[in-house]
């Protein structure tokens, strides 16, 4: 069974693929929302669902169709593609979804590939409250001198160490490929499963956050991503998609309930 599904005929091999991961806070998935909206990028593949919680539920300002669990937007014109995904991988196949995923991303020869995640903010150290986001190169990962995410090389985002161990009886991590990343759900296994001969350079921006209105949080990572990936100076103003106006954080309350 595939797993790509493409509505639209385009050439995604040399584009920058931006991929949020579920993880704290959702700021990923909404940074991506970000993104697409701003850029004004359209859903040109949906992607095998068997892999995701189900979910289905309309789609953007009443375009045709519905949306499914993983999708891909971008356009002919724009070197940028970005992933959303809107609900987590089953417990049951998350080995496998990375192997698809890492397959896909191989096989169309992107230029360069981003993952953005969360990582749980109250397990932050003193030296990492400086900033809040943070990054990381995988060890597999081709330099990322002359590919398009270049300018991460540049730019004063620190490199992420783990606030904590991810199991503090066993004392310190040896080895480690990855540094373990509180609440960054599937980030440090898709990074850590990238083989030796892994051809696309590929890095993570890392933002810790609490759960909350994450709204600016998104902002910020989108930002920062944009300017990863040299699309900075197509944004005048960050555009909100339509469905955050309703529903994103449910309904306000009614004020009678406080008298």
């Amino acid at each position: 069974m595939p797993f790509i599904y493409p509505t639209k005929n385009i050439n995604l091999s040399k584009k920058t693929l931006v991929v949020p991961v579920v993880s704290t806070a959702n700021v990923s998935q909404l940074a991506a929302d970000l993104l697409i909206a701003t850029l004004s990028l359209k859903r040109i593949a949906v992607f095998d669902a068997s892999y995701f919680v189900p979910v289905v539920g309309g789609r953007e300002d009443g375009e045709e169709g519905v949306t499914t669990p993983y999708e891909l937007f971008g356009t002919d014109t724009s070197d940028v593609l970005v992933i959303q995904q809107r609900s987590p991988v089953l417990k049951s196949r998350k080995q496998d979804f990375v192997g698809v995923l890492l397959d896909f991303i191989k096989s169309f020869g992107f230029a360069g590939v981003l993952f953005l995640s969360g990582v749980d903010l109250s397990n932050r150290t003193d030296s990492q409250m400086l900033t809040p986001t943070y990054h990381i190169v995988p060890q597999n990962s081709p330099t990322l001198e002359s590919s398009p995410l270049k300018d991460l090389l540049a730019l004063p985002i620190p490199l992420y160490t783990s606030p904590v161990l991810q199991k503090p009886q066993d004392g310190v991590e040896q080895n480690a490929p990855v540094p373990f990343i509180p609440g960054g759900g599937l980030t440090r296994r898709i990074l850590s499963s990238l083989p030796e001969d892994w051809p696309i350079p590929t890095a993570a921006l890392l933002q810790f956050v609490l759960e909350g209105d994450n709204r600016a949080d998104a902002n910020l990572l989108a930002a920062v991503t944009a300017k990863v990936i040299g699309q900075d100076s197509l944004v005048k103003q960050w555009k909100q998609p339509s469905s955050w106006k309703e529903g994103l954080f449910g309904a306000p309350h009614d004020q009678t309930l406080y008298g």
